[in-house]
């Protein structure tokens, strides 16, 4: 048995090193691949996605497995094993031809979907779509096995989530956040940036913020993408940013967000590295992690009056006359289209509309054609404007062009463990605001490497955040928390 797991953890290991350089050569196509290349990455990421696949498969896989006892083995080694049992069944089912064309596929749609959006033309990105759709319907039909389809795709971000669940928790939200919304909207609009930031302070302070928030820049860089992602682990975690002159906020933010991931990944106990426990447990304890970094801490008000100084030194008299203004400024409610700049209290209104429609689109309900009128049907029912073109709409994310159906409620789910996570750390550490206000956020930090990051996936998603909030996530510490913060800003 000894010699099986040990053959077992040497195969894994190369495996995962393998989808480590598949990574990279994302992050590449993302930030400094020549447009011409298109083609041949395709041909490559193809190649090997093929490579993984088969690996993935292999039948020694099952033979290591049924020679193993698991009843022998440590907490460590069983949690191993047990993910990989559960890739290789999931592997297992999907054809191998399938998988690559699915890799060809949205290699293609990513330049196709990057060029749409810059023209706001939807149609053109419609047809790459729908074969994108088309295999991934096909890859949920073999997972489900009978089940729900929409459900065997959330499954690969979110294991153990179902939909009728989210769709209870989402539920719970909805009508808070729509009142709380609505009476914040009532009020006068707090001030706001007036001025252009210029590119090379935005960046000095992003990364000033990425160290600040533990960042290893030995072990990683700070790139530009047009969509702001982290991408890698262990010793080689890479994060992207952007810069926006009369908006520095989307790029100061944007990269607290993804240290928020970065940092999570760099965390993780390094004997745990290259093996399946060796990252994320989730992209719903993922995203927690981010948004934690980004809303909790970074636009707390003790946090935010230490980074108006940094702004008066980078980029001097800015038009905001103090640290409360300034806070306000940060936490702005306003109407807006782009999910990624939304503000914390609008932010999850955005995720359930991409969360209806794409499992209207799993299912079939909604064809691809129609895709673009309904997006904008539910936003302004939503929201109460109309989108007035197709980049602030429907071709807005990445996430549909690389095939991450199910991807878009761990969102949701990251805000809700991150409310829960916040009211622990609160209690843990009770002079978080002062230190905050120092610009140290090392404690804060500490604690969520301690009591969370380290693990990797060690634990599924919802005994790991249980076990760090010290109670079972609910969507109750969020919504506390939004309504005690927004209606102070606003004087309700």
């Amino acid at each position: 048995m000894v010699q099986a797991f040990d053959d077992l953890m040497r195969f894994q290991r190369d495996t995962e090193a393998l989808a480590q350089v598949a990574g990279r050569l994302g992050w590449d196509q993302e930030t400094m691949m020549p447009r011409g290349a298109a083609d041949q990455r395709s041909d490559e990421s193809a190649a090997m996605e093929s490579t993984l696949h088969q690996r993935r498969t292999d039948p020694r896989i099952a033979e290591w497995l049924s020679a193993l006892d698991m009843g022998a083995l440590d907490e460590v080694s069983q949690a191993q094993v047990g993910l990989i049992r559960r890739d290789f069944d999931r592997a297992a089912k999907i054809p191998a031809d399938l998988a690559t064309a699915i890799a060809r596929t949205v290699s293609r749609g990513h330049v196709i979907w990057a060029e749409a959006r810059a023209d706001d033309d939807f149609a053109s990105f419609a047809p790459i779509l729908r074969e994108i759709l088309d295999l991934r319907q096909q890859e949920a039909a073999a997972l489900a096995a009978g089940g729900d389809p929409y459900d065997a795709l959330l499954d690969k971000y979110e294991p153990g989530a179902k939909a009728a669940r989210l769709d209870e928790m989402f539920g719970a939200l909805r009508p808070r956040l729509v009142a709380l919304r609505e009476a914040v909207l009532g009020q006068p609009e707090l001030p706001g940036l007036t001025q252009s930031f210029d590119e090379q302070g935005q960046m000095k302070l992003a990364r000033l913020l990425a160290k600040t928030f533990g960042y290893d820049f030995k072990r990683g860089r700070v790139d530009k993408a047009v969509h702001p992602f982290s991408s890698g682990s262990g010793d080689d975690v890479r994060i992207t940013t952007r810069t926006v002159p009369l908006d520095p906020f989307n790029c100061l933010y944007s990269t607290v967000h993804e240290v928020g991931h970065a940092t999570y990944e760099q965390n993780v106990d390094p004997v745990y590295r290259l093996t399946p426990i060796g990252q994320g447990a989730s992209m719903g304890v993922h995203e927690s992690q981010s948004r934690i970094y980004e809303n909790q801490l970074g636009r707390s008000r003790a946090f935010t009056g230490w980074l108006y100084g940094q702004m008066r030194d980078t980029f001097g008299d800015f038009g905001i006359a103090d640290e409360d203004t300034f806070y306000g400024a940060v936490n702005r409610v306003k109407n807006g289209y782009i999910r990624t700049e939304a503000d914390e209290l609008q932010y999850n209104l955005h995720v359930l509309l991409r969360f209806d429609l794409e499992r209207a689109l799993v299912s079939g309900d909604l064809p691809v054609a129609d895709l673009e009128s309904a997006w904008n049907d539910r936003f302004e029912a939503d929201f109460g404007f109309g989108v007035d073109k197709a980049s602030n709409g429907v071709l807005q994310d990445v996430h549909w062009s690389a095939g991450l159906f199910g991807y878009f409620p761990t969102y949701s789910l990251g805000n809700v463990y991150a409310g829960c996570l916040y009211k622990a750390l609160r209690s843990a550490v009770p002079q978080l605001d002062d230190q905050l206000a120092k610009g140290d956020a090392t404690q804060a930090v500490g604690w969520l490497r301690d009591s969370l990051q380290q693990h990797g996936s060690l634990r599924a998603p919802r005994e790991l955040i249980t076990q760090a909030a010290g109670e079972a996530p609910t969507e109750e510490p969020l919504l506390a928390y939004l309504e005690e913060k927004f209606s102070a800003l606003y004087s309700l």
